[in-house]
């Protein structure tokens, strides 16, 4: 198992957890990458924040959303709805943010079913992100749950894949090379 550490700043928050403690457990499960979220903070604190992890972690950081922060860390991770504000085709709209970061970034997205891989592989990632695979307690607007059909939906990518929702170290794949894994890491 690869293991891809999603660090929530409000999963953290709401647990009481600090950076620097879900730095050090991610370091204790040999964390390739870091992707930090932080949907409610202003882009000076997300700032503040990726150079912080920066300062603490030798690995892969990623940004989500906030592609203008690029530059404090190794790439940049947007869902479908992100995507989709940058350009309604969701195509275009990569090529657009290729163009931003650059092609020495790492680039990927969040899909969830099979025509949405078939239309990541149209597009210039180094990864995607696939799932729901269980329910999970970090989100609660999951449309539908992947289930076992996760590891089939990952065959048809040409990217890396990283299983995301709900997934747990123990879970085995045959066509995800990066498990996703938040508040699972507290546990």
């Amino acid at each position: 198992m690869r293991l891809y550490a999603l660090c929530d700043q409000d999963m953290l928050d709401s647990k009481g957890v600090s950076l620097a403690t879900f730095l050090d457990i991610t370091k204790q499960n040999n964390a390739e990458i870091i992707q930090y979220r932080n949907k409610n903070a202003d882009i000076l604190t997300i700032k503040r924040n990726l150079i912080e992890i920066r300062k603490n972690y030798d690995g892969f950081l990623i940004v989500n959303d906030v592609y203008e922060l690029v530059e404090f860390c190794d790439g940049v991770h947007l869902g479908q709805e992100d995507l989709m504000s940058v350009d309604v085709d969701v195509v275009k709209a990569a090529k657009i943010v290729r163009s931003v970061i650059g092609s020495d970034k790492i680039f990927g997205i969040s899909t969830h079913n099979k025509a949405e891989v078939l239309q990541a592989n149209e597009m210039d990632l180094n990864y995607i992100g696939l799932g729901a695979y269980r329910e999970t307690s970090t989100k609660n607007d999951i449309s539908h749950i992947l289930g076992e059909q996760l590891d089939t939906i990952a065959s048809y990518s040409k990217h890396y894949v990283a299983a995301i929702g709900g997934v747990r170290k123990n879970d085995k794949f045959e066509h995800v090379t990066y498990h996703v894994i938040g508040s699972g890491l507290l546990v």
